[in-house]
């Protein structure tokens, strides 16, 4: 109860200064009330949603519940300090006509010309936000990668790997858009499908409807998996554990069905002509308070450390923290899981920003450490905000060529 207290308060403030921007600019009542009815529509179908169902399980109403909650908050977070500062201005040139003329102590009023500035700026997030939710989630994208190994084995130059990551079914509300999405993976015609974890929000049964269709998912080498730390039903609270045991057991089955293969901290060798490479697929582990299910050393116990090795860990955190300074060499690494925050700036060769750059040194696209390679996947789906504004939805492709890259 707390902290809805403070949370309508908090709300109540931000949503204030919105409509005193509104009330400055425009004298037409009705937009006052329209301002102020949005406001409570919004913050009580968000409280609606959050306190109805299944305590933390996400759904699509909850979801959008957020996203306008979020947009709406963008607004008045940017008008806030504008009219703020305003004030402050407005009462020191009060106190100075009291103090120096001797007169009654009169606030002067706002002024249209800052309000309108004020509106004008805090569309900018709004809009975008607003954008994200409906067209931005399903902007897909395919981002190429041509990768060198000067020990690739020679059967492998010019394989390639599409890489997906962070479907989050439970989010879904449109089956035309992700089947684009879904056909756009296969239209790549890529020898091999890898899919880095995540697969739910939080129950097996949210993947039902989308069981067929991304079962359809195919490529010569088949479809490997691992999981994410959502897919372990760890943000839902069960009836007992053994409820959240079956709907692990669920998961792994629906994907089985599907036709992917599963890595649970084990591996695969792809063949072709006499040659191989490895495939090594661990649970998720996870920097701070993530689960660390992971076992790089009993993942990798089947294959020699002059292999060539493909690992696929959904949490790049990983990487850093354990896969680049193992002994094995793992020459390329498939991470997710950050889904680059859904939300920054990308301009190629100019900027690259979210604020997920602050809890990971490793959020979106390629790179490379002590002669090893990371692509952390900016993820299929969406989660919590049902959304993306300048990180768009990704399907990665990654061709391996044998020799260095000056050849």
């Amino acid at each position: 109860m707390v902290r809805w207290i403070i949370f309508i308060l908090i709300y109540s403030i931000f949503s204030f200064y919105g409509y005193q921007a509104i009330k400055t600019v425009t004298k037409s009542s009705w937009l006052h009330y329209l301002f102020i009815a949005v406001a409570v529509i919004i913050a009580g179908n968000f409280i609606y949603q959050i306190t109805s169902g299944e305590g933390r399980v996400l759904t699509p109403g909850k979801s959008y519940a957020f996203g306008f909650l979020l947009a709406f908050m963008s607004l008045n977070l940017v008008i806030v300090p504008v009219l703020f500062a305003e004030d402050i201005i407005r009462v020191v040139f009060g106190l100075y006509d009291k103090l120096v003329t001797k007169e009654v102590f009169d606030i002067p009023s706002r002024r249209k010309f800052i309000s309108q500035v004020a509106l004008g700026l805090a569309a900018i997030p709004f809009t975008s936000l607003l954008y994200g939710m409906y067209r931005g989630k399903y902007r897909f994208r395919v981002l190429e990668y041509e990768l060198h190994f000067e020990d690739l084995p020679d059967a492998f130059d010019g394989y390639r790997i599409t890489q997906i990551s962070d479907i989050h079914s439970g989010s879904f509300d449109n089956h035309e858009k992700i089947k684009y999405g879904v056909d756009l993976v296969n239209e790549q015609k890529s020898d091999v499908i890898l899919f880095t974890g995540d697969l739910v929000n939080n129950k097996a049964t949210e993947m039902l409807p989308w069981k067929d269709l991304f079962g359809s998912l195919k490529a010569k080498d088949g479809v490997f998996s691992v999981l994410g730390n959502h897919d372990y039903g760890d943000y839902v609270d069960w009836n007992t554990p053994s409820d959240k045991e079956k709907n692990l057991e669920h998961l792994k089955q629906i994907q089985k069905e599907m036709g992917y293969d599963l890595l649970l901290n084990e591996s695969r060798f792809i063949e072709r002509d006499g040659q191989r490479i490895a495939l090594v697929g661990v649970e998720n582990w996870g920097k701070g308070g993530f689960k660390k299910a992971g076992d790089l050393r009993k993942a990798s116990e089947d294959i020699d450390s002059k292999d060539f090795k493909v690992l696929m860990s959904h949490d790049p955190s990983h990487w850093e923290e354990c896969v680049i300074h193992d002994d094995y060499h793992f020459h390329l690494t498939l991470s997710g899981h950050t889904h680059g925050m859904q939300f920054g700036i990308e301009i190629p060769g100019w900027i690259k920003w979210s604020p997920v750059k602050w809890r990971y040194k490793h959020w979106a696209g390629m790179y490379e450490q002590l002669g090893q390679h990371i692509n952390v996947n900016r993820g299929f789906g969406y989660l919590a905000y049902p959304g993306r504004v300048g990180i768009w939805p990704e399907v990665t492709v990654i061709t391996l060529k044998k020799g260095s890259n000056n050849a």
